[in-house]
């Protein structure tokens, strides 16, 4: 996965939801005083107000911004649209590129990894997990200036060790991908990222289980869990759906919608040691 340097040319986009013209804005500073030059999003309200535009306008922003003169698209928040417009990208078309997102964002890093480009899964730049917590923005710095290559967090739940490609993301939007035309089960060994927001425990376990019956997590070796933010308790539920796949399991890993959250790469190789409590690219 490619690195930045101070002095590149990074664009902000808005795939999916309508981010605050401030939090933009901020969002935006921080990025220039790591030495980035930035471009902001052009894209303008629509007669839904959850979508940032239409979805033509939003694919077509997107692709505009990752063909033109940039080395990173940064998407300015999820919410709700990446789903919408997945088919009007034409995603082995597109040059290499650094790409950061999360939530609502997981479909686009599918599509991405797919077609063999990297990804980071972290904190974007229109939401205060980017704006207003200063430990994220550091860990995002640090993975996309310096390409951190281990952490170390978390609880272990299953213990063992896999290797195989990160993948995964958000596990509603994982779990509303599946069945689609474009939808596809991970690469034999993955292993998987998972977390959630706002969904209540039989929800998840709803999610979970789509998942599951989807065959899913058939070819996956190993599983690392975030944040399970506004969920409730969902150990049992956790527990209960994904202990007895046999494979190792690592919990309370801290990243997705949680304060000082990893950003993680998905697209590339790793090893998990769930009962070192680490996960290492190799």
């Amino acid at each position: 996965m490619s690195s930045l340097c101070a002095g590149d040319r990074v664009a902000l986009v808005s795939p999916a939801g309508p981010a605050l013209a401030s939090r933009i804005a901020a969002g935006a500073g921080v990025l220039r005083s790591w030495g980035l030059r930035v471009v902001t999003p052009e894209v303008g309200p629509w007669s839904l107000p959850y979508l940032a535009g239409s979805d033509k306008a939003r694919a077509a922003e997107f692709v505009s911004a990752w063909c033109s003169d940039v080395a990173a698209v940064f998407c300015v928040r999820g919410g709700y649209g990446c789903l919408r417009m997945t088919d009007l990208v034409p995603w082995k078309d597109l040059p290499p590129r650094v790409f950061v997102g999360s939530s609502d964002v997981t479909v686009l890093h599918a599509e991405l990894n797919a077609v063999g480009q990297a990804t980071v899964f972290g904190p974007m730049p229109g939401t205060s997990d980017f704006v207003d917590d200063p430990l994220a923005q550091a860990r995002l710095r640090e993975v996309l200036f310096t390409g951190t290559r281990s952490w170390t967090a978390g609880t272990p739940v299953v213990a063992g060790t896999a290797r195989g490609v990160l993948t995964g993301g958000n596990a509603a939007l994982l779990a509303a991908s599946v069945g689609g035309p474009r939808w596809a089960p991970p690469v034999p060994g993955a292993i998987a990222l998972l977390e959630d927001i706002g969904e209540e425990p039989y929800r998840l376990d709803r999610i979970l289980t789509q998942l599951l019956r989807a065959g899913w997590f058939e070819p996956v070796s190993g599983i690392v869990l975030g944040s399970w933010t506004d969920c409730g308790d969902v150990s049992a539920v956790l527990a209960d759906r994904l202990s007895g796949l046999g494979v190792p399991v690592l919990g309370d890993f801290g990243f997705g919608h949680c304060a000082g959250s990893w950003s993680l790469p998905l697209g590339v190789p790793a090893v998990l040691d769930a009962g070192a409590r680490s996960l290492t690219l190799v």
